[in-house]
């Protein structure tokens, strides 16, 4: 869970600022401010010292402060430190320095100096459409549009035309542009809500909501930003389909289309930097080794650039991504002891960065160490892991939460509890049935390990083999792929079948893949 201690407002502001950013705001205070704002200062540092928000103890160290006046000096402490942070990040921010133009333009207007505020508004249109900003070019257009009609400014002949048309272009561009984003965001919510699709129904509700959301001509727009939100919207749709070949395509074509317009990795990072964590998602998904190799590398590097450290954002989003896509890595080599060394500083950072993380990924980065635990044998602590997820908030990411259960069931039965292990089974089965989330792997799972610690171990070996003859028959089954995505339970039978730790048969298909391409190649 989250922590309640950064629950105050300003609190959390203040909390999320670094030392140049506390230094440039007590400057700017000093440059804007008189004596009246001693105390919004004497307030930022009280705040700033406080390692949780507790009103009483903040009055008691503020004497000058009463609790009726605490709330107003907060709200302009707050406005303040807005004001500073914008000035300080105005450099670094396409969207900020656009802002600022236009108000120039609109102080220009205001003094009646209209020529040099359309001058303003021309060049701004320019820098807007370079960098696709067509819902900026909305206002801009619209305040030009305000000049002609309430003034005679002689700028141009036929003026009036033409900024309708470019008015009627550009918003046509922002209906486009909004409908495709929409699209891309409601199926990305699907995915947050239900996971991958479950069964035929799930793939028809989702293939419908597609079709029926898809704007008209699609496929053929070349804006920036339509293509952006296209892409994005066929990730999603193959990740929740599981069609990982399509997930891999688009999940390229995303990254494509920033390498094709370098500039626009400036102006959204933070898409850039979910595109690369898709690529990564895709090339775990079809264990394409070098591939994965190659742009965690490249990700690693992009990392550390001057552009990715410039926002807390886009700083925590790199660790987020790089940080699970380590953990998958040792998940595809194998690798599971050598991946719990990297665990202890995972968690470290998470807790440093309590005040952004969101519980959706606390999730996710529980499930992945826990099963890092699970693959190194330490199958105590991962239940340990597994328990913060199934005490969680059930609501969230049902597929996690059922097969968070099934790996909790799966270490129990590793360690031998066979005197809770038909309790767990009846709890896990009700569970994954109730969310609509058992499929035929997870059947034969169960009726497995339901009949599994009855039996003599020279019984037992026969079993495992039939077990496991009938899963790697599912494995190309698409609607069947969503259990080996979670868990590898082929890997895990594959282990019990051949007395080897699971681990090594992780490692061995690793190395053998490795040797068929150097063959091939």
């Amino acid at each position: 869970m989250m922590s309640n201690r950064f629950t105050d407002t300003l609190f959390q502001l203040i909390q999320s600022l670094e030392k140049a950013e506390k230094r440039n705001f007590k400057l700017y205070i000093k440059r804007s401010s008189g004596n009246e704002d001693l105390k919004i200062i004497e307030l930022f540092d009280a705040l700033d010292k406080l390692t949780e928000y507790d009103e009483t103890v903040l009055l008691k160290k503020l004497p000058s402060i009463k609790k009726p006046q605490l709330s107003n000096i907060k709200v302009h402490l707050y406005k303040q430190l807005l004001s500073s942070l914008r000035l300080l990040k105005s450099t670094g921010s396409i969207d900020l320095q656009l802002n600022e133009q236009l108000d120039y333009a609109r102080i220009l207007y205001n003094k009646g100096l209209y020529v040099q505020s359309l001058k303003i508004l021309e060049k701004l249109k320019e820098v807007a459409k370079t960098h696709y900003k067509f819902n900026f070019l909305t206002q801009v257009i619209s305040w030009e549009k305000k000049i002609e009609a309430l003034h005679i400014t002689r700028s141009m002949q036929n003026r009036g035309e033409q900024l309708s048309m470019e008015a009627v272009e550009v918003n046509n561009r922002v209906d486009n542009v909004a409908r495709m984003s929409n699209l891309a965001l409601r199926l990305y919510s699907w995915y947050i809500k239900n996971g991958h699709a479950r069964n035929e129904k799930d793939e028809k509700d989702v293939k419908n909501f597609l079709s029926d959301n898809l704007p008209p001509g699609a496929h053929f727009q070349t804006g920036f930003y339509e293509r952006l939100y296209l892409y994005q919207s066929y990730c999603w749709y193959a990740f929740i389909r599981q069609d990982f070949l399509m997930y891999y395509r688009y999940a390229q074509k995303w990254v494509d289309i920033f390498n094709e317009q370098p500039l626009m990795i400036k102006v959204e990072t933070g898409y850039y930097i979910k595109g690369m964590h898709n690529l990564l998602n895709a090339h775990f998904d079809l264990r394409n080794y070098q591939g994965f190799e190659n742009v965690l590398k490249a990700f690693e590097a992009f990392s550390t650039t001057e552009l990715a450290m410039h926002h807390d954002n886009h700083r925590i989003q790199t660790f987020v991504y790089i940080s699970a896509s380590k953990i998958n890595q040792h998940f595809m080599l194998g690798t599971f002891s050598e991946g719990l060394k990297i665990v202890k500083g995972i968690e470290e950072k998470l807790q440093e960065y309590s005040l952004y993380i969101d519980n959706h990924r606390l999730l996710v980065f529980n499930y992945k160490i826990a099963n890092l635990y699970f693959g190194a044998a330490k199958y105590g602590i991962s239940i340990d892991y597994l328990q913060k997820i199934i005490n969680g908030n059930v609501e969230m990411r049902n597929d996690l939460q059922c097969y968070a259960r099934l790996l909790h069931l799966m270490a129990h039965y590793e360690l031998g509890n066979f005197d809770i292990i038909e309790s767990l089974i009846k709890s896990v089965y009700r569970f994954m049935a109730k969310m609509e989330n058992l499929t035929v792997v997870e059947e034969a799972m169960f009726k497995f390990l339901r009949n599994s610690f009855k039996l003599s171990r020279q019984k037992l070996k026969p079993e495992l083999e039939k077990f496991l003859q009938s899963i790697k028959g599912l494995e190309k089954n698409r609607f069947q792929t969503r259990s080996f995505a979670y868990l590898d339970i082929i890997s895990w039978v594959e282990s019990k079948v051949y007395q080897k730790p699971l681990s090594t048969i992780i490692e061995n298909k690793y190395l053998q893949q490795k040797k068929r391409i150097y063959i091939s190649g």
